[in-house]
């Protein structure tokens, strides 16, 4: 029987299937099951394509994938494509190479709150340990503080706390706008002010400060920063930085808009459509 309140996860993913993989593995292992699958694809070629669809089928899942053509990094458009397609209150936006823990999706369920987005947490993996997990050799959800401890001290993680749980006890939120640490690789909201601010805004082009637009223009509205470290945790996987060619412009955006009490996106949710150079598919247990 379908639940009555599932939790929307928005996975995005550009060309790293093996990266996205090691993702779904963690999803798979939840120690609560009541969510759904968007897998937001900013134009993988056919084979990473191809790989994710036969890693959902293998491991039980049920995604949708929606997938546009690769024009450059677009994750405020793909992330809004993703959402148009969700049927939860309650959405969770986690990359693709952001290995969540078993508890992820309980603990989202837990730190939601009427008012309040959630910025969540990650951990930093080293090459070594990332190439251990994309290549199967080392699972790193469901695993004991010693582990990390273990993965810390020989520097293959950069903090061991992972699995240290903070009660929520009302200082989590914090009323002004900050900058710091805003992760949209693991971030929860309530969908309906996710449409009162009109979504990422995809006038932002490039890699950079999209979700600091979003966290602003949240701010705006009134809603308030929940803080989800020491509760919600991802494994983030080692990779080159990307071309930051647009990020001071970016940067400057936002600033100039802190300035501004701008709620809406130029160019968000609302015009987000799905034409005929989208795909949309639904893969696994859809599929039956």
């Amino acid at each position: 029987m379908p639940s009555l309140d599932p939790i929307s996860v928005v996975v995005t993913t550009y060309n790293r299937s093996e990266a996205l993989v090691a993702v779904l593995r963690g999803l798979a292992a939840q120690d609560d099951g009541d969510f759904e699958i968007i897998i937001a694809d900013d134009g993988s070629l056919p084979d990473h394509v191809q790989a994710m669809q036969r890693a959902v089928n293998e491991l039980g899942l049920a995604a949708i994938h929606v997938w546009h053509p690769d024009i450059g990094f677009t994750a405020a458009r793909v992330r809004n494509l993703g959402v148009s397609l969700c049927s939860g209150r309650y959405i969770v936006f986690l990359d693709g190479d952001c290995v969540p823990e078993t508890d992820f999706i309980s603990r989202h369920r837990q730190l939601r709150e009427d008012g309040c987005f959630v910025n969540g947490s990650r951990v930093l993996l080293s090459p070594s340990l990332t190439k251990a997990v994309v290549d199967g050799r080392e699972r790193i959800h469901g695993r004991n503080l010693s582990y990390w401890f273990s993965r810390w001290r020989e520097k293959s993680a950069n903090k061991w706390t992972s699995l240290i749980r903070f009660p929520d006890l009302g200082v989590r939120k914090k009323s002004k706008f900050s900058w710091r640490r805003i992760r949209s690789c693991n971030f929860g909201l309530w969908r309906s002010d996710y449409e009162a601010v009109d979504g990422f805004d995809e006038s932002f082009v490039g890699w950079g400060h999209e979700d600091a637009d979003l966290v602003l223009r949240l701010h705006h509205h009134g809603v308030v920063r929940k803080n989800g470290f020491f509760f919600t945790e991802v494994y983030h996987l080692w990779h080159p930085e990307a071309s930051r060619n647009e990020e001071s412009l970016n940067a400057q955006r936002v600033r100039d808009r802190m300035q501004s009490s701008q709620i809406k996106a130029d160019r968000g949710l609302s015009q987000c459509r799905i034409d005929e150079q989208v795909i949309v598919e639904r893969w696994g247990q859809h599929s039956k």
